[in-house]
């Protein structure tokens, strides 16, 4: 006990995280696979503590340490990028748009097909909060779907939505525009399923033509081009923090 107030302790995991290696969740993925070592030792029990400062943590082999200095980027995704740091397969990621030599990670995700605000960080802890359900953070889209949407919809939107994993989704939906054959509408959301607008919309009976992310917690990506990219003003990063209790 003494020793540990000599020195400065945090959750592995949470350590994991905070060096952009993965969200909490994935690290105790990562150390119950036995891919991460403390000291050369390989170890797979959840909940270790370490000393963040003299421990050598290892990841596949890979020495992690946290950053220097925490990165916040906003860009405004455009169509054809995933949000990833790296794909197996060649295609491109957004860090192909902002500069792979940032050493940041996307923040939640939005599709292949889908566009607009997207933040990426190398502050693991910001990234988890932010996309855990239990921080209620708050996303906004506007949604293109074939057919004629009608408040009916909306109303069923509001009440929650039973997805074909037994989840419910909700998420509170104004009307745009409606055309004979198309529909747009602005949802809001709370939580971050993957793909969970376009299963909401399945269930219903609708099928999401364009997916555009107007806004991700206090962000939004006005005055950015598709493509284009910034860092967050520190009255931004200082909002983001508070909303999370960071």
């Amino acid at each position: 006990m003494a020793q540990d107030k000599l020195t400065a302790r945090m959750r592995l995991n949470k350590f994991l995280a905070q060096a952009g290696v993965s969200s909490r969740r994935g690290a105790d993925l990562l150390i119950q696979s036995g891919r991460v070592t403390i000291n050369g030792v390989a170890i797979k029990k959840l909940g270790i503590s370490i000393d963040e400062k003299n421990d050598e943590i290892r990841v596949d082999g890979k020495k992690v340490s946290l950053p220097e200095k925490f990165i916040y980027l906003l860009l405004n995704k455009p169509k054809g990028y995933l949000c990833t740091v790296k794909d197996s397969f060649g295609r491109p990621t957004v860090l192909d748009l902002v500069g792979k030599d940032k050493k940041v990670f996307p923040v939640g995700r939005l599709d292949l097909d889908a566009e607009g605000v997207l933040l990426l960080t190398n502050r693991g802890e910001l990234a988890y909060r932010l996309t855990h359900p239990k921080f209620q953070v708050e996303k906004t889209y506007i949604v293109t779907v074939k057919g004629e949407i009608n408040e009916k919809i909306l109303k069923k939107f509001h009440k929650g939505i039973k997805l074909e994993d037994g989840n419910i989704a909700k998420g509170e939906g104004r009307i745009l525009k409606i055309e004979r054959d198309h529909s747009v509408f602005e949802l809001r959301l709370r939580e971050g399923r993957k793909r969970e607008i376009k299963r909401m919309c399945k269930a219903v009976g609708f099928s999401v033509t364009n997916l555009v992310r107007t806004r991700f917690a206090n962000l939004t990506a006005k005055n950015l081009k598709r493509g284009g990219w910034r860092h967050l003003k520190e009255k931004e990063v200082k909002s983001l923090k508070k909303m999370i209790g960071l």
